[in-house]
């Protein structure tokens, strides 16, 4: 195998996407049909469900901090597709925009349920597929993950964690061919950064541009990342050529500096 053939993906690949009906998980999803593998997402939007349908996927209603909607999930899954190659753990919420003295607890455990248990369920139930096929888990976590981030104490709480538990399935499940990592995009252009962006502009009494520039003046590249580019990650993760890495936290962000 050449050097540049194995950067790409087998075909055949048997892949599973949580919240991979829109966004960054739709990117990745998408992705990896172009590689040639076969696809099965998750997503709790009928409007996400009904595109991954269109575009060949399998697809299941799933919320990710639900066990018993995760068990569904893998069970479907493994029934569609034969057993599974690459889990990716995307499903993730931003969580409340404010100071920690002002964050509800209800708030704060819908940010850790989605972000972090889902994280756990998914590699929970992932296990005994990937052990059998010598598999790739990927988690998503952020740079909130290596960084402190004021006013989204939750979702930085919660992204800290998910690198830890890449960390300790790598370490875990190593031993029986399975690879582990997380990859930690920055700020990735959307609608959910948008909704960031705007809310932290409400509360510093700001313009949503002059809050743009001061995101962005922390990246040293100065600009934001594409769902595109941590699709990019995964399919590496995912292809011979990334046959020897687990247990890392990829960050793709431009380097950002600080939060």
């Amino acid at each position: 195998m050449s050097i540049v053939d194995s950067l790409r993906p087998r075909p055949g690949l048997r892949v599973l996407v949580t919240a991979g009906g829109a966004g960054i998980g739709a990117e990745i999803a998408r992705g990896f049909v172009e590689a040639g593998a076969r696809v099965h997402v998750s997503d709790v939007g009928d409007a996400a469900l009904a595109a991954a349908a269109a575009a060949g996927m399998g697809a299941t209603r799933a919320d990710a901090g639900s066990e018993e909607d995760t068990h569904r999930l893998f069970t479907e899954a493994r029934a569609e597709l034969g057993g599974l190659d690459v889990v990716v753990a995307n499903a993730g919420i931003a969580g409340p925009t404010s100071g920690v003295g002002d964050v509800a607890a209800e708030d704060w455990d819908a940010t850790l349920d989605t972000n972090l248990r889902g994280v756990y369920l998914a590699a929970r139930f992932a296990a005994p597929d990937l052990v059998a096929s010598r598999g790739s888990f990927i988690a998503i976590s952020s740079v909130a993950g290596r960084l402190g981030y004021a006013f989204r104490t939750p979702y930085a709480a919660s992204k800290w964690g998910v690198v830890g538990l890449a960390k300790s399935l790598a370490a875990e499940l190593g031993p029986q061919g399975v690879r582990a990592n997380a990859i930690l995009p920055g700020i990735v252009r959307g609608a959910r950064i948008e909704r960031v962006i705007a809310a932290r502009a409400e509360q510093l009494g700001l313009s949503y541009a002059e809050t743009e520039t001061r995101y962005l003046e922390k990246v040293s590249l100065r600009r934001m990342v594409g769902p595109e580019d941590i699709a990019a990650m995964c399919l590496f993760l995912a292809s011979p050529g990334g046959a020897n890495i687990s247990g890392q936290a990829l960050s793709v962000c431009g380097n950002v500096e600080a939060l």
